[in-house]
């Protein structure tokens, strides 16, 4: 898998094609959408929005052959159709100057003879997390190979028109998504079908201000699976559908009925107290959408995914439905790690080993996501812990190195990175970064990658070098203008003393931080040495005032900030898991304050840094006390989570995802593979 990486980053493609677009967004120029967090931007973006666009192109290939290869990429998203089949979709989020490509091997799709390409893409036009939009790029670009050889380009010989089946019924999350009404009516259904009448279409128009720089995917592409509901309940003109778990997906189906009628479907992650679809996600999330019927059987088609366990789909009479179902994506996802011994005839630890490898194997998408239906964001910080435990399951490290790659090519836009990769939605939190650079040195010592720990050192000096700079002063760090997170929700804060509110800048000298900034810089300083090169830099000055500002020696523990005598669980676990405790006595009152007040008055950082600690300590007692506390994930799945929650109960936090991917880390914590070895 390694090599396999290396070779894709080592070769280009040399796309003959051009970028091309309908007559709205051919003329266009590109529009910035980057900024610092701070700074007061206004970025208008109701003009285009939910633009759903459609490519085809017949040919004729008379020859026999033995392979077939598509280049593909569209902003911000395609699905690819060849001869009326559904072949692939794609690219991951990337920024515009390395825009991802995909290669497909589209050999079984074609034919001796005529053939038809169609591409459906969507230009979302809204500011958010999930893809680098409202910039005003649009387009379609791709190459065919047959053989070897060229035999079709992206060029103004397609045709090209707006699908008019979708129509934007509101947005849900934070600005994640819209609800999408399918009218079945639409002229453009079918479009991909090889007969499909498309003559009326317009001819594409080369994109004249096009500024993608082309980079082909190192990352996989998606898979998908077909879910059969394990239960249906019918109640009058209305079916109540259970999958069995949460997924992400697509709801399919196909219905019977008279033109105008409407379907109206509602999807969520648990039911209410009436036994219906809570189609209002905890997570403020509206998952109710409306089909619309044409006569005879129609066919619902969704574009874009949610997340969900229950669908509840109410029919008008007359109307029949058939071949329900769920298209469930994922990244590829093959376990190669088991779970150790000790634990595999303890039931109740089976359980969250079993929650955390199904939250992993379908909660990975394009990118490490943190949930998927509020935000669907490539966040830094919770994402390291979330892809590192990825790479032990299935000792795959694509998803690694996306992230660790498209963090530092966020360095266009600060120096300092930003917490939300390729994306539009402008966020710093200052902490996300530094966990970045123990991230790579974990990488290598998982993978032996010599050469990717080589090309990352300089970045890593390059962003310590930014905080130095900006915010180091007498060996602290300070005056932050970047939001620092500590722990999150904050309700779990501990009365953490210091002022870390968001959108303003942090003026306290503060722990979390300083233990972060000193951990980075151990971490750069033993990737140094792997290297055989000088030292970073000299960890001890650092140390020295981390303890003169934060260490109480009275208590041997650890104060919140400089300027205050509040010690909390939080502010002391970051010196235990990294290491800065000065003797055994500070770290043992530690380790009984965390078995006093339990792992579950933590949360998703704190916990994780806890587990570390305690595997740094050598004391797999407490790991496996602490995967036993009945408030943490047991709680879980005493609420019923097929998938984990973003924080240990539903109504533990205010808008609580029920399919959040960072507590998955439990499971390297239980697989059968040394973490003293990484850590």
């Amino acid at each position: 898998m390694f090599t396999e990486m290396r070779e894709i980053m080592n070769r280009q493609h040399c796309f003959c094609g051009k970028w091309i677009a309908d007559d709205e967004f051919f003329n266009i120029k590109p529009r910035n959408v980057f900024h610092r967090q701070l700074e007061k931007v206004n970025i208008p973006c109701d003009e285009r929005r939910d633009c759903h666009t459609l490519f085809r192109k017949q040919f004729d290939y008379n020859r026999d052959f033995t392979s077939a290869t598509i280049y593909i990429s569209a902003d911000d998203y395609y699905k690819l159709y060849i001869n009326g089949q559904f072949v692939a979709q794609g690219p991951a989020p990337a920024y515009h100057f390395e825009y991802n490509y995909n290669v497909i091997d589209v050999h079984p799709y074609l034919v001796k003879g005529k053939n038809t390409i169609a591409v459906h893409t969507l230009y979302q036009g809204l500011i958010n997390r999930v893809w680098q939009s409202g910039d005003n790029r649009h387009g379609l670009i791709l190459d065919l190979d047959i053989d070897g050889d060229n035999v079709l380009a992206s060029d103004e010989t397609f045709k090209t028109h707006r699908h008019s089946a979708y129509s934007e019924t509101g947005v849900v999350g934070n600005q994640t998504q819209f609800l999408e009404t399918y009218d079945s009516r639409s002229a453009e259904v079918g479009f991909a079908d090889m007969n499909f009448d498309d003559s009326s279409w317009e001819y594409a128009k080369i994109h004249h201000f096009d500024d993608h720089c082309l980079k082909e995917q190192i990352s996989s592409m998606l898979v998908f699976e077909k879910k059969l509901p394990v239960k249906e309940k019918w109640n009058g003109n209305s079916v109540l559908i259970d999958f069995g778990s949460n997924y992400v997906g697509y709801l399919v189906m196909t219905a019977i009925g008279k033109g105008g009628d409407v379907v109206t479907v509602r999807c969520g992650q648990e039911l209410d107290e009436d036994g219906n679809v809570r189609f209002i996600l905890r997570a403020n999330c509206k998952y109710e959408e409306t089909w619309i019927l044409s006569d005879g059987e129609s066919s619902l088609d969704w574009f874009d995914y949610k997340s969900f366990r229950y669908a509840q789909i109410c029919i008008p009479d007359g109307c029949a439905l058939s071949g329900v179902h769920m298209n469930v994506r994922h990244y590829p996802f093959t376990l190669q790690a088991n779970l150790k011994e000790k634990y595999a005839s303890d039931a109740q630890l089976k359980k969250v080993w079993n929650l955390c490898v199904h939250t992993q194997q379908y909660g990975v998408q394009e990118v490490i996501q943190d949930c998927m239906e509020r935000e669907k964001g490539f966040y830094v910080g919770d994402g390291c812990y979330t892809a590192l435990t990825h790479m032990i399951l299935t000792r795959d490290d694509s998803i690694v190195k996306k992230l660790i790659h498209d963090s530092f090519s966020s360095g266009f836009i600060t120096d300092g990175l930003v917490t939300c990769l390729d994306c539009s939605f402008m966020q710093e939190i200052a902490e996300y970064p530094l966990m970045l650079v123990y991230l790579i040195l974990w990488h290598y010592n998982f993978t032996g990658d010599r050469e990717f720990l080589e090309e990352n050192y300089a970045k890593v000096v390059l962003l310590l070098d930014s905080y130095r700079r900006n915010y180091e002063k007498n060996f602290l760090l300070n005056n932050l203008d970047r939001w620092c997170v500590v722990e999150w929700p904050k309700n779990f804060q501990d009365n953490y003393d210091a002022d870390i509110s968001e959108g303003k800048v942090c003026r306290d000298v503060h722990i979390s931080i300083n233990a972060y900034y000193i951990a980075a810089i151990k971490a750069a300083n033993r990737i140094s040495e792997i290297l055989k090169l000088p030292l970073y830099r000299d960890e001890n000055p650092l140390k020295d005032a981390f303890m003169s500002a934060f260490y109480d020696k009275e208590r041997h523990l650890f104060k919140d900030s400089e300027s205050s005598d509040h010690i909390s669980l939080i502010g002391n676990v970051f010196p235990f898991a990294f290491e800065l405790c000065p003797d055994d006595e500070c770290k043992n009152n530690i380790i009984q304050m965390l078995e006093h007040r339990g792992i579950h008055s933590l949360s998703m950082f704190g916990t994780f840094l806890a587990l570390m600690g305690y595997i740094r300590s050598h004391r797999e007692d407490l790991v496996e006390a602490s995967l036993r506390d009945e408030g943490a994930w047991l709680r879980m799945l005493r609420e019923g989570a097929t998938t984990t929650f973003e924080s240990w109960g539903k109504n533990t936090k205010w808008n609580t995802s029920l399919f959040h991917m960072t507590f998955s880390y439990a499971a390297a914590f239980m697989a059968d593979f040394d973490l003293n070895s990484i850590f």
